[in-house]
């Protein structure tokens, strides 16, 4: 099986961690993880939202947020389990991470309450 790469954290950069979770889905798949005590798997995150995601996308979802150095994989079996790097790139850069998550959580508010907004005015 062909090894999985992780960069140094010397060779991660804010370009690659932004154009990562640029991807709406993979900002929701990341974020769901750093809220976690525990490494996950792709079986984890077939639901995201209201819709369904084919493993196979999911794996590449993940494949691209470890190349840009926010998550570790390590092979257990027949699983792959993913841990956020989060400490690491806190290191690194400080303050980054959390203003991604906490944009992205006040955005999925924001767009929740537009949705309810909008349901009450059909109904």
């Amino acid at each position: 099986m062909k090894p999985l790469l992780h960069p140094s954290i010397q060779d991660i950069t804010v370009e690659g961690i932004l154009h990562a979770l640029s991807d709406p889905v993979r900002v929701a798949i990341y974020a769901r993880l750093a809220g976690s005590e525990c490494a996950a798997t792709c079986s984890n995150f077939l639901e995201m939202s209201d819709r369904s995601i084919p493993k196979s996308t999911l794996s590449q979802h993940f494949r691209a947020l470890r190349e840009a150095g926010l998550v570790r994989s390590e092979r257990h079996g027949v699983e792959m389990r993913n841990t956020t790097r989060c400490q690491e790139i806190e290191q690194r850069f400080p303050g980054l991470l959390p203003g991604i998550l906490a944009a992205f959580k006040q955005q999925a508010a924001d767009r929740a309450r537009a949705a309810k907004r909008a349901a009450t005015r059909r109904g």
